[in-house]
């Protein structure tokens, strides 16, 4: 069985979502954690209702022909891409695994981590690693980084959704200096990091790295 999570749950998400719905009334609709819709749903083109400007008192204005010709372009890309990635094969799985973690897991040995901004990307990290390894999830550990003024209560109650694993497992969080010329709400969750101490799996992780990066497995 490949990487697909809960395929029901995720394709009325997907839908609910394209037609305007928001990600807690998705949820409750759902009876699933907002933080899992979030995750499903993430690359649908969503317009949300008018909201008045409060400065003018007049509606936002609809998207324009520009704006629609782009939101139908990703639409399709992604609906082409579920196509082609089809279900992964436990095989392509593992090869995807190992080359999300080439380019953002620790290289340091005995250090099992992965970070991100990108909720979707650490879920498919979690879902690889104790799917291919054994792992003691008592030992599985959370740190946020999140700029100061951001909600953390809410932060680390997104990443334990996201992750599975409880809050009695995150570390302190970092808290960064707030800079106004940085976008904070770009990533209101801030950055993740996740991982374990465990030498037999880092080692066994970069053996697959290794390989994966290796000429004999690029196709000629």
């Amino acid at each position: 069985m490949g990487y697909r999570g809960k395929v029901r749950e995720r394709e009325e998400a997907r839908r609910l979502r394209a037609q305007g719905m928001t990600l807690l009334d998705i949820a409750r609709h759902l009876g699933v954690a907002k933080s899992s819709v979030s995750v499903w749903v993430r690359d649908v083109a969503f317009t949300p209702r008018p909201r008045r400007n409060r400065n003018y008192g007049s509606r936002n204005r609809p998207p324009n022909k520009l704006q629609r010709r782009k939101q139908a372009e990703i639409a399709r890309m992604n609906a082409d891409g579920v196509i082609r990635i089809d279900t992964l094969s436990d095989h392509a799985f593992l090869a995807a695994g190992a080359a999300l973690y080439a380019g953002e897991g620790s290289k340091r040995d005995g250090e099992v981590r992965f970070a991100n901004t990108d909720a979707s990307q650490v879920q498919f990290f979690l879902a690889w690693l104790r799917r291919f390894f054994v792992i003691d999830e008592s030992k599985l550990r959370v740190r946020v980084y999140l700029h100061e003024g951001l909600d953390l209560e809410a932060a680390e109650s997104f990443w334990s959704g996201v992750t599975g694993i409880p809050r009695s497992h995150f570390r302190a969080p970092y808290r960064a200096e707030a800079d106004p010329t940085i976008r904070t709400t770009k990533h209101e969750m801030g950055c993740v990091y996740v991982g374990m101490a465990s030498t037999r799996v880092h080692r066994a992780i970069m053996g697959l790295v290794r390989a994966l990066l290796s000429s004999g497995a690029i196709p000629g």
